[in-house]
């Protein structure tokens, strides 16, 4: 298939378009490339790429897609809460508007990329698809109102699929350090504390980043009644964790470090558990291959391998939200997040 994956630099992009083309899919990127100075390790996929925002997508960039996987948003709960118009406008209708032009040009499939943080504030019960959302940050209410708009497009011609990952982790040339098996590995790393900023008490479901992959895989590969307006809960239904649970894992694989929490750590309003059954059922090629220690194992040893240091992971270049103020400090980015006309012919030559 010829695939177009927006959000190609990201975390998972970076990720999952190597693994797309070892399948032996034809692969386009499309990036605004907020992170282009964030790179953690290794090298980004050389594959034809479109520096675009995601928020100025027309009809002839999905035109002669097979298939769109859409990763591209603001990616976590501060940069949602940090101007929550703009997780509307770039997470929500920009999204809406790329489905919407992919197909009218006849694009088969759209992979949306959602989320089981969608779920809220759920408590302990194991969550199947069929469970009401309960979303308690703007990017969880924009991930939902994307998923209601989208399924309303269905039709013979257009099938909109939905991966509700469970909560990333792993290593990636894009690393993000704000994912909560990766942060915690990082502090006991750096600092020989496992720092909890909650009280440890909420259920969270995690997931290796090629597993996550693997899932958009087996989504896109799959006959289309399989998949056909369905959305899956993405995991592994043993890979539900306590985060209290995950700080005992990490305190067991670093050595030396000891279990921390902040002075005002209480409980995390996001609280959920998945099932994780329908896709283990009807997506047959979806096989995982991580475990949350395994995944921690990995995270440690490229750690130690880069050296890596509190100020590094806790600043600027790593946390999504100070790297975004810091572009608009800098006059990169101006207050709506777009890149500033000098920075935007650049990207423009690129593209011609």
């Amino acid at each position: 298939m010829k695939v177009l994956v927006t959000g190609s630099q990201g975390y998972i992009g970076t990720i999952l378009v190597p693994m797309l083309i070892k399948e032996g899919h034809e692969v386009v990127g499309l990036d605004t490339d907020y992170y282009e100075r964030c790179t953690f390790t290794g090298i980004l996929p050389d594959i034809n790429t479109i520096h675009k925002d995601v928020r100025d997508v027309q009809k002839h960039d999905v035109e002669g897609f097979d298939a769109v996987i859409h990763l591209a948003g603001l990616s976590n709960d501060p940069l949602g809460d940090y101007r929550p118009e703009l997780t509307q406008e770039i997470n929500e209708k920009a999204s809406i508007k790329l489905a919407q032009a992919a197909k009218e040009v006849g694009v088969k499939r759209f992979l949306f990329a959602s989320s089981c943080s969608n779920y809220g504030a759920a408590g302990e019960d194991f969550l199947t698809e069929k469970a009401v959302f309960n979303p308690v940050t703007p990017y969880g209410r924009s991930k939902v109102r994307v998923e209601a708009a989208l399924s309303k497009m269905a039709d013979r011609n257009f099938s909109p699929v939905f991966i509700s990952a469970s909560t990333a982790y792993g290593v990636s040339p894009r690393l993000r350090f704000d994912l909560v098996t990766n942060n915690l590995t990082a502090w006991a790393f750096t600092t020989g504390r496992v720092h909890l900023k909650s009280d440890g008490s909420p259920w969270r479901p995690i997931m290796h980043i090629e597993d996550i992959s693997r899932a958009y895989i087996a989504a896109l590969q799959a006959p289309r009644e399989s998949v056909h307006n369905e959305g899956f809960n993405v995991g592994t239904t043993t890979e539900n964790y306590q985060i209290r649970e995950i700080a005992d894992m990490v305190k067991d694989v670093v050595p030396g470090c000891e279990i921390d929490y902040a002075p005002d750590a209480g409980p995390d309003k996001r609280y959920y558990r998945v099932d994780c059954n329908k896709i283990a059922r009807v997506l047959r090629d979806f096989k995982p291959q991580w475990t949350a220690r395994r995944g921690i194992e990995q995270l440690y040893t490229e750690y130690k391998k880069v050296g890596l240091s509190l100020e590094e992971f806790e600043g600027p270049k790593y946390m999504r939200i100070a790297h975004i103020k810091g572009l608009v400090d800098e006059g990169q980015l101006d207050e709506n997040l777009r890149w500033k006309q000098s920075t935007k012919r650049a990207m423009e030559a690129d593209n011609e």
